[in-house]
Order: structure tokens, then C-alpha cells, then sequence
């Protein structure tokens, strides 16, 4: 869908861009073909250089130019382009603000690998690891998880960045992480009472007691996240396709999501329930 949009190149809006296919202009490519194009010049000089641009950057193989000029709520158009560079990512932490909380653990999936990080063990190897990835794929990651990390690792995260939460609420999906998929019929199972508070609940006890089956229920939320990202941006981009002529040629098929490694101990999440009431 990447080299079928039109909207990151200057002057060149949704209303601009749906002209464009309409006449005939689907992609990069078919400018160079004979036909006629709904421009001004000024705008064709604009469209000529941002597809030469464009072209560039894709042989450079660097999506954060277009997650750049991509709307938030329209970066879904380079996934599958970077597909195979792309990481779900999702943080847990102490509390909500980033100069005053910790990351308690970090869980990444990249379509094939999970890998888990955990304050006080491994948790600085995330610096390493998340340099292999072009696109970080997260939920409200723009406005929390990213500065978070920055923040507490002292680190630059120049990836491209598709943030579902503009995207799902774009279409009409509110909520929350949770509360969109509950709205898309996904069951999270043993782990449906378990939210972000409880998760620091569950850090807490960790730290208390060093209760590990409090830390593999944790992990097992985290991780849930996580998988669950590549579900949604699947589902999303699907979605969006309706709204563009690429549906029937550009369709992606549900993903097959990894077994989690962890599972919650609901023992341990019925007694931190107890205490905590």
C-alpha cells in the first residue's frame, strides 16, 4: 500500500490523492505511463520530486522518512513494505510518570521471537536488541512507552513508529488496548482481569515476597500485549484497505500468533485481588 499513497508528498491531500486514483494513477509507476493527470503544475512538480524522493527511500530501505510525513492515523500503509523489520513492543512500569517511575519489565515480538526484559536482570539488553528493528509497532507508544524508554535508558528511538491507537480510534475503536479488543471479539482468557494497575500490583508483590509466579503473570500480561499487536495492525490495515481501491489486491491474512511462554498464576492474582480490596 506503501507505493500506492500520494498524502506524505507535499501539497498532495486525501482529496488530492483519491483524484489521483480515480484517474488512473494507483501507484508510483504509473506516472510515467500516458496518462492524464488532475494537477496543476505546480502540484505536478510537487508529486514528481516526492515520488523520486519516495523511491529513494524505499531502495534506502527507511521507513521513518514516510512515518514521518504519514498522518498518525495513516502510517499503517508501510507495514507490510517493512513487515519483516518490524517489532510489537509494550512496556510495563511502576506508575505513569516517566521522571518520577520505573520500567518494570519490556516485552518485544517480532513476528517469529518473544523476548522479555525485567528491571534488575536483564533489562539494559533492550538497547542492543531494539536496534535490529526499522518499526516499532505499539498501542498509545507515542505518548507513553516511547518517551518512557528514552527517558530511562537516556536513549534516541528514531524508528518508525505505528501507534494503533490513532489508527483503531480512527476507526471508531476506543478504550484502551483492552477495550479494543474486547470491541473486535479478541479473549484474552486467564488474563482478561488484568490490567495496567494490577500490573503494578503484581510488581509490587514481586518485589515483596520475590514470588516468581507473580513475575510470570506479569510477563504473561506483558507479553499478551505485545502478541496482540501484531492481531490488531493486521485487522486495522484490513480495515482500511475498505476505504482505498487496494482491498481485494492488498488483503492480508490474520497472522498465526506464538503460544505465550508465561501463563498467570490466578492463585496469586486472587489473593493480590483479596489484599488490595
Amino acid at each position: 500500500m506503501l507505493q500506492n499513497t500520494f498524502i506524505h508528498i507535499q501539497s498532495i491531500g486525501a482529496i488530492t490523492e483519491q483524484r489521483l486514483w480515480e484517474s488512473g494513477i494507483r501507484d508510483w509507476a504509473s506516472i510515467n505511463n500516458e496518462v492524464s493527470i488532475p494537477l496543476s503544475a505546480g502540484r505536478k512538480y510537487y508529486l514528481d520530486k516526492g515520488i523520486a524522493e519516495s523511491l529513494e527511500q524505499i531502495q534506502r530501505s527507511n521507513p521513518a522518512y514516510f512515518s514521518k510525513l504519514l498522518p498518525s492515523n495513516q502510517c499503517w500503509r508501510l507495514f507490510p513494505e517493512f513487515r519483516n523489520s518490524t517489532v510489537y513492543l509494550d512496556i510495563e512500569t511502576t506508575g505513569l510518570d516517566r521522571h518520577f517511575n520505573k520500567i518494570t519489565t519490556i516485552a518485544i515480538y517480532d513476528g517469529q521471537a518473544i523476548k522479555t526484559y525485567v528491571q534488575g536482570q536483564n533489562l539494559e539488553n533492550f538497547i542492543e536488541d531494539i536496534q535490529k528493528y526499522k518499526v516499532i509497532v505499539s498501542y498509545n507508544g507515542k505518548s507513553f512507552d516511547i518517551p518512557f524508554l528514552e527517558h530511562h535508558f537516556n536513549i534516541r528511538l528514531g524508528h518508525a513508529h505505528i501507534d494503533l491507537r490513532y489508527i483503531l480510534h480512527n476507526l471508531g475503536f476506543r478504550g484502551g488496548l483492552k477495550g479494543c479488543e474486547r470491541q473486535l471479539g479478541i479473549n484474552r482468557g486467564d488474563l482478561s482481569d488484568i490490567d495496567g494497575f494490577f500490573a503494578v500490583l503484581l510488581w509490587d508483590e514481586y518485589q515483596r515476597t520475590g514470588e516468581q509466579k507473580a513475575l510470570d503473570t506479569l510477563l504473561a500480561y506483558n507479553i499478551q500485549d505485545t502478541v496482540s499487536l501484531e492481531n490488531l495492525i493486521v485487522t486495522a490495515y484490513n480495515m482500511k484497505l475498505k476505504e482505498t481501491p487496494f482491498y481485494e489486491t492488498h488483503f492480508i491474512e490474520d497472522p498465526i500468533l506464538p503460544g505465550n511462554p508465561f501463563r498467570a498464576d490466578l492463585a496469586t492474582v486472587d489473593r493480590i485481588k483479596n489484599s488490595s480490596q
